[in-house]
């Protein structure tokens, strides 16, 4: 009897299996997709605060203007939902203090559970941010800030992408060169004292002593220090051909307005972040002539830096573009929707997988990322400095947009 009702339940359990099968092969509709109404991201950004200078020129109107772009065309598809997911923004304010900036991506990750996250500013908040994106397994997709110090740990770091050119990648090798070009005998720098203008000063002199000009002076200020006419007077004492001011603004500002204010008007002057903004040009006019900075890319550039800044300066019609990484940051984004795309899914080690090792078609033509840095084939300049009202990419080869002016001119007389 035990018998024939093991056998009995034996055959039940075949037809059951022959008739899942026959219902698959007869088309039986697959498992509905996972419901998902948005992606989410977030960003903790410097809305207050000395950095907010930064942030409010540079990557914070290109990825306003990205998520307005994204959701016009309906968001992004993503194949594992079935449809296209148009993109709800969370944003903090860190008031432009490291602390509570990485305060924030831990509660926007840990209890916001947001998607992905965005760049935070400044290359000190990049250098703190990493380890936590990377700890989350959070895609950090860089934005204002590249850190030297942080290149060799990229192999232990596979989340962070770094997006904007710095110091060794590649701006003072290609800066030494054009000293040599011009026949620079004698720099001075001047640089805050946090992570970026350390860097530089490093970088700086390492790329000075490659190519043997002497940096007779090198002082450090303390980050927005705004009065600078000692360091200034020293450095014209010191009748050297070129200044490098490797400092954020308003320090950026002072430098130029109090050169002027002293008559020290050496051969070169270089900036670092603001030298690059539309903004310092509505604010110093044709007094800029001549005056060089880092980025650099224009609508000379190519067709599609052409188009993308009239698309920027429509939507935005004041002068908000940073001729320094406003066209990278933009690339960088559409590269990263085309890796969700590709990847089909919001899981972030699949995308990561994806960056790491695709080709795409951005506006800086083919881009991609070798060993988590931006590839130096990708960028439109290392390099540029102000003519006419341009900033133009005065970079050795074939991406320069106009030959270089030196001496620059004298300052306007007051």
């Amino acid at each position: 009897m035990k018998r024939k009702l093991l056998m009995v339940v034996v055959s039940f359990s075949l037809v059951l299996v022959l008739l899942a099968i026959s219902l698959v092969g007869a088309g039986c509709p697959a498992p509905a997709p996972p419901v998902k109404d948005k992606i989410v991201i977030g960003a903790a950004r410097p809305i207050s605060g000395p950095l907010a200078m930064i942030g409010d020129f540079a990557f914070g109107p290109i990825y306003k203007m990205w998520v307005e772009d994204v959701n016009a065309r309906g968001g992004i598809y993503v194949e594992e939902y079935g449809k296209k997911l148009e993109i709800e923004l969370i944003e903090y304010d860190d008031t432009s203090d490291l602390g509570l900036m990485t305060r924030h991506l831990e509660k926007l990750i840990v209890e916001d559970k947001v998607d992905f996250v965005l760049s935070p500013c400044s290359t000190a908040f990049l250098y703190a941010a990493a380890p936590i994106f990377n700890k989350y397994g959070y895609i950090l997709l860089g934005a204002e800030g590249g850190c030297t110090t942080i290149t060799g740990m990229l192999p232990k770091l596979p989340y962070f992408f770094s997006v904007l050119n710095y110091s060794d990648h590649n701006q003072l090798p290609v800066l030494a060169d054009l000293f040599v070009e011009w026949g620079v005998q004698s720099v001075a720098f001047i640089y805050i004292a946090d992570l970026h203008g350390i860097e530089y000063s490093h970088i700086g002199h390492q790329e000075m002593m490659r190519v043997g000009i002497p940096v007779v002076m090198s002082k450090s200020v303390p980050p927005f220090e705004t009065e600078l006419t000692l360091l200034l007077k020293e450095a014209k004492a010191l009748e050297v051909d070129a200044l490098c001011a490797f400092v954020y603004p308003p320090t950026t500002m002072s430098v130029v307005g109090q050169a002027m204010e002293i008559g020290f008007n050496p051969k070169a002057i270089v900036l670092g972040p603001g030298g690059n903004f539309e903004f310092f040009k509505d604010i110093f006019g044709p007094a800029l002539e001549g005056v060089s900075g880092f980025g650099a890319w224009n609508a000379k550039s190519s067709p599609a830096a052409a188009e993308f800044a009239d698309k920027f300066n429509e939507r935005w019609t004041v002068g908000l573009a940073d001729w320094w990484g406003g066209l990278h940051y933009w690339a960088a984004l559409q590269f990263f929707e085309q890796a969700i795309v590709e990847a089909g899914t919001l899981d972030q080690a699949v995308i990561r997988d994806v960056m790491a090792t695709s080709t795409f078609d951005t506006v800086l033509g083919p881009t991609w990322f070798e060993g988590g840095l931006l590839a130096v084939e990708c960028y439109a300049g290392q390099v540029g400095q102000w003519q006419s009202g341009i900033f133009e990419v005065i970079d050795p080869g074939e991406k320069r947009t106009a030959e270089p002016i030196y001496p620059k001119p004298p300052w306007p007389t007051p």
